[in-house]
């Protein structure tokens, strides 16, 4: 039996590299991908796969992002300073996600071609390996997104600060490496 795992989607950056590449709109998240909101696909490929709950943490144009997530069965959580960068949103989202989950795959919410078959890969790897900490896709040895942080990280990861997620974290632990397409690699920074 697969343990329970919680996913988080990261929706709360400020988009300032969109902007600067002239993207338009309070946000990239909100900006067409395939038919529909960017962070619509991100948390549609969560829904769409074995983790539960689906939380999103919003805070840059939160009104624009729930709107674009209207009718789907996440919930929100708000990160009241997203200015203080990726960390605290990471922090908030953990925060949120249920004290039975074994651990929670980390989506951003710029990364529409990442599908439901890598997570749940991921969260069958995690599962597969024991003492696994975090698991991760790999695409000719990079490592890509999402990540999978078990619970054993996450005590270290709401410690974490600044404008950076929990990559070094995941380098330093028992990590379980899925082989991955180019879809792991592929974010959007800019229209």
């Amino acid at each position: 039996m697969l343990p329970d795992v919680a996913a988080i989607v990261l929706a709360a950056g400020r988009s300032t590299r969109w902007a600067a590449a002239g993207g338009a709109g309070p946000t990239k998240l909100v900006a067409a991908s395939g038919g529909e909101p960017m962070v619509r696909r991100v948390a549609g490929a969560a829904l769409a796969s074995r983790a539960r709950p689906v939380v999103v943490v919003l805070g840059h144009a939160e009104d624009a992002v729930r709107a674009a997530l209207a009718g789907l069965d996440v919930r929100f959580v708000v990160n009241p300073d997203p200015a203080r960068g990726l960390a605290s949103s990471l922090r908030a989202g953990l925060e949120a996600v249920p004290a039975d989950a074994a651990g929670a795959l980390v989506l951003l919410g710029d990364m529409p071609r990442v599908g439901a078959a890598l997570l749940d890969r991921l969260i069958e790897a995690f599962a597969a390996r024991l003492g696994a900490e975090a698991a991760a896709p790999f695409v000719a040895g990079a490592r890509g997104n999402p990540v999978l942080l078990g619970r054993a990280l996450f005590a270290r990861a709401m410690a974490l600060d600044g404008d950076r997620g929990a990559g070094a974290l995941v380098d330093a632990a028992r990590l379980v490496a899925v082989e991955a397409d180019a879809a792991a690699l592929f974010d959007v920074d800019a229209p």
